[in-house]
């Protein structure tokens, strides 16, 4: 998506003007004393769409993320800037888009566009913070981490070099993918987030006399869906829900869609065709067990935070970097524009803030997240950042805020040079428009138009019915203006 430059210079002014009173209501709002500076503790979680209590999900299990939704807002309508791991991370937490990152893969290290751009970790360390990595925050190769964001070497930051996603020697021996769910009576360390929950302890109990940033990122739900027995024994697989409109979209053009080649490939999972319904249940199964067994490290670190009398002047924030199928749409995984993709979680827990336990349906991104922390943070927001922040609507809740949010995704996926089309997604209340375009020239080879007002799920595209022309054409004129005007 390309804007115009003075669109941006308008934006900046406008961020400038309103600074100073967002800082002094952010000081207000996280400080209780002049001296005490507010922490951050950040909290990933990978490939964790909305299957939590707090977002309305009557089985899956998450008592301390629903503890922590007591204590912040919930944004009932948060959304990724592209729908897979390392272009999602690369954008929120350089503050910038994917178009601007250059990042639309999983192999770009933002650097090689942006070379000086400060990232948000970053920032903070360049303000007198601790700034520490715990497990999974940039994406997993080690030619992506960026050792400039923190104050110390990365902690068990690389997947691969960490080991532990299986306990199990039939597993753990296979060159890759092995089966794609484990149930294994073992303690909660001997998988990988259980180590980070306990590094990340330590870290905490290190640097608590020092104003931190703190990032924890657990792997959990990512496939394989792996955890110890006693999660999954929390569910009777019986009663595990199927997948709601296990279909395609009607008239969906092909380049929307794809063959869920992260599932395919498992041991355990065929490698083309219909997945058996027993083994979409136990899918299903082994992703609320990893989500309730990811839910317990998180009160962990609550638990500590707590514990050493940190409550009060740090701010709590929660996200997962992609939504996700669970075999709806008869799609697996993530890698599109669509709802369950793009949709995320975002919990933020301010200390003094007085809307503590709610929701509120303002549209927000996660790009929105760097000068929304540097904000509660009583830092300058930097002017140069493609997001918005979040504390006036965390003021009020019911605040009018964004028009409209953007997301994208390339294919092919796992492109060579550059990719073939570019699909460019714009999310409203009511209302998802996407068009697919030509990544050389531009051109608008299909287009999507989907209406949520029923449903979060993608029934029917409406982009050639008639009567949504008019639909179409607002929403084609704000992809087209960009997301400056719509944050206006």
């Amino acid at each position: 998506m390309k804007f115009e430059i003075k669109k941006i210079v308008a934006v900046s002014i406008a961020m400038l003007l309103l600074g100073t009173a967002k800082n002094l209501y952010a000081q207000t709002l996280t400080s209780d004393s002049a001296t005490r500076r507010t922490n951050i503790l950040f909290i990933a979680v990978d490939d964790l769409r909305n299957q939590l209590g707090c977002y309305g999900d009557s089985v899956v299990i998450t008592p301390n993320i629903d503890r922590l939704a007591k204590q912040g807002i919930v944004f009932n309508n948060a959304y990724c800037q592209q729908s897979v791991c390392g272009p999602s991370r690369a954008s929120l937490l350089t503050g910038r888009r994917p178009d601007v990152t250059r990042v639309w893969d999983l192999k770009t290290h933002f650097r090689k566009a942006i070379p000086n751009v400060i990232t948000l970790p970053q920032y903070f360390k360049q303000n007198g913070y601790q700034s520490w990595c715990v497990g999974k925050i940039y994406h997993d190769p080690a030619a992506l981490q960026d050792r400039i964001s923190w104050s110390a070497p990365e902690i068990m930051a690389v997947t691969g070099a960490v080991g532990h996603k299986y306990v199990l020697e039939k597993n753990s021996k296979v060159n890759g993918k092995a089966a794609a769910v484990e149930c294994v009576d073992a303690p909660d360390s001997a998988y990988v987030d259980g180590m980070v929950a306990n590094a990340a302890i330590n870290v905490l109990r290190k640097i608590k006399d020092k104003p931190f940033f703190l990032a924890v990122g657990f792997r959990r739900p990512h496939l394989p869906f792996t955890a110890p027995k006693k999660y999954w024994d929390y569910y009777d697989q019986n009663k595990i829900p199927m997948p709601e409109q296990a279909t395609l979209p009607q008239d969906a053009p092909e380049v929307a869609v794809h063959s869920s080649v992260e599932l395919r490939g498992y041991t355990d999972v065929p490698d083309s065709g219909p997945i058996p319904s027993e083994k979409i249940r136990e899918l299903r199964h082994g992703y609320y067990a990893s989500i309730t067994y990811t839910d317990t490290q998180i009160g962990k670190l609550l638990d500590e935070l707590k514990k050493q009398g940190l409550m009060d002047n740090t701010v709590i924030v929660l996200w997962g970097d992609n939504g996700y199928h669970l075999g709806e749409l008869d799609l697996w995984c993530k890698t599109t524009n669509y709802e369950s993709d793009t949709h995320i979680p975002l919990i933020i827990a301010a200390p003094n803030n007085k809307n503590n336990g709610v929701h509120t349906d303002g549209l927000v991104e996660l790009v929105d997240l760097y000068p929304t922390l540097a904000n509660l943070a009583g830092l300058p927001i930097p002017n140069d950042l493609d997001g918005t922040t979040m504390v006036p609507l965390m003021k009020d809740t019911k605040l009018a805020w964004k028009r409209a949010v953007f997301s994208q995704f390339p294919r092919p996926w796992m492109y060579k040079d550059q990719p073939e089309v570019m699909g460019y997604s714009v999310r409203t209340k009511d209302f998802r428009y996407t068009e697919w375009r030509n990544f050389k020239d531009g051109k608008v080879q299909s287009t999507e138009l989907y209406n949520y007002q029923k449903s979060r799920l993608e029934s029917r595209n409406l982009s050639a019915l008639k009567q949504y022309d008019h639909v179409k054409s607002e929403l084609k004129q704000l992809l087209d203006d960009g997301w400056q005007k719509a944050a206006l």
